[in-house]
Order: structure tokens, then C-alpha cells, then sequence
């Protein structure tokens, strides 16, 4: 898919649902933020990324160093929208495929258009909680970030409190939407440490939904029992994978 084109495309979306909104307004699925400070976050994000692109960074970059890090008061969701063509600007002026840092090792710079492009949608869905409207997003895309998700996951080491999924057990997330292809995901546990390809098997636990549900469950933004989730087999499996798969 073009995650160039889509990245523009969700921080429009996002922006469409801020420019009236009261900035105020609490995020539920963020606590102790409101809609001000999740703009802030989605675009001070982007200039992040494209400091590091633009520096070739081959470590992490304190984002407190970014410029223009925080919206004028005057017109934010402009701020927003132009964040997130700075990063699509830096990554055609170092070019899409040289090195730099990413929190998951040195990845090529269009590396974070995706990463970027994927914390646009999950926050416009923080920002339609937060209104109370419906969250609309096309099942390739959210497909795709669900599986940009698993890949974040198989790079971090065991979590503290316990490998994410038990040796041995399977985790077969279902998309259900009509004709949508790599809709399906077999996850699994390997020394503790998650992998993952795109399949249809028998897990510990099944996990059915549409593509945007499940994008919503696996990121925690609706609860592990919703009633747009078909959980089958070992729910137990399913709640403790969300307790140990935090951002």
C-alpha cells in the first residue's frame, strides 16, 4: 500500500475531527490527556521522526530537541498537517531506503512513514472515543497496522513480567472483512520472544473480528471481552497477551 499517501490521508482525518473540538476534551483511552495534548503528541511525533531521518541519526535523538516542537495556538491542526509532510519530505530527500536509528534497530528511513502513518490512525481512534464517533478506517490499512504491530513485538526482548504468549500456545487473529487479503496472523511465543506470519491454524485462542476491531484490540483501545470480538478457546491466553503487549 502507499504509506506515503495514507500518512497524509489519517493526519487529515485526524485533523478534520480536532478543528472543532474542544481541546479539552479528555481522551479515555489515553489517561490524563485531552485533545490538545494528543495533536501535540501525533505531530511533535513526526518532526521526531523526520529530525532522525533528516540527521541519518544512528541513535536515539531527544525529542526535546526537535524544532517548532509544540502547535501555535493560532492554527495546530495546520502545525499537524505539516508535520507529517516534513517527514514524508526528509525521507525523499535522504532517501527512502538509507539507514538510520529506529527503537527496533537501524531500519531504512521510509521505516517511519509506516510507524508514523499507523500512530495516526490508532490516535484518530483516541480522538473518536474521545467525541463519542464512530471510528471509520479501510481493513487494508488497519490489517497492515496490526501486522506493523506484531513486528515491533518480535523485536522486544521477554517482558519482565513473562513471555507474552506460553511456549508451545498459538495466537490466530481473524480478520473478517469480505475479500481482504494477509487478513490472518499466527502468532506465537519462540523463547519467550514473539513471531509471527500471516495464516490460518488451530491456537491456544482465536481471536474474530473486522480488521479495524482488531487494530482497536491488539493496540488496547477496546477491552480484550468486546462485543465486536469473537474469542474462541483460551480467553485467559488472549487477556494476559494484552496485559504484556503495551506500546
Amino acid at each position: 500500500m502507499n504509506h506515503e499517501g495514507a500518512l497524509v490521508d489519517q493526519n487529515s482525518r485526524l485533523g478534520e475531527l480536532l478543528t472543532t473540538a474542544d481541546p479539552e476534551t479528555p481522551v479515555p483511552t489515553c489517561p490524563g490527556w485531552v485533545l490538545r495534548q494528543l495533536l501535540t503528541h501525533v505531530g511533535r511525533g513526526d518532526r521526531w521522526a523526520a529530525k532522525i531521518v533528516r540527521d541519518r541519526a544512528d541513535a536515539r535523538v531527544d525529542i526535546r530537541t526537535v524544532p517548532d516542537g509544540k502547535p501555535p495556538a493560532d492554527d495546530p491542526v495546520g502545525w499537524l498537517a505539516d508535520s507529517a509532510r516534513m517527514l514524508i519530505d526528509e525521507v525523499a530527500r535522504t532517501g527512502p531506503d538509507a539507514p538510520v536509528w529506529t527503537f527496533t534497530g537501524p531500519k531504512p528511513a521510509a521505516w517511519w512513514i509506516r510507524r508514523r502513518l499507523h500512530e495516526s490512525t490508532v490516535h484518530r481512534a483516541d480522538a473518536a472515543i474521545a467525541l463519542g464517533v464512530p471510528f471509520l478506517v479501510e481493513a487494508e490499512l488497519a490489517a497492515d497496522g496490526v501486522s506493523e504491530w506484531l513486528d515491533i513485538l518480535a523485536s522486544r526482548p521477554v517482558p519482565d513480567a513473562g513471555p507474552m504468549l506460553p511456549d508451545g500456545a498459538t495466537l490466530h487473529l481473524h480478520a473478517t472483512d469480505d475479500g481482504l487479503a494477509s487478513g490472518e496472523w499466527l502468532v506465537r511465543s519462540e523463547g519467550g520472544r514473539v513471531a509471527w506470519e500471516h495464516g490460518h491454524g488451530k491456537g491456544a485462542v482465536a481471536v474474530r473480528g473486522s480488521a479495524a476491531d482488531l487494530l482497536q484490540a491488539v493496540m488496547r483501545r477496546i477491552p480484550a471481552d468486546d462485543p465486536r470480538l469473537q474469542v474462541l478457546g483460551d480467553a485467559a491466553a488472549w487477556r494476559t497477551w494484552l496485559e504484556r503487549t503495551p506500546f
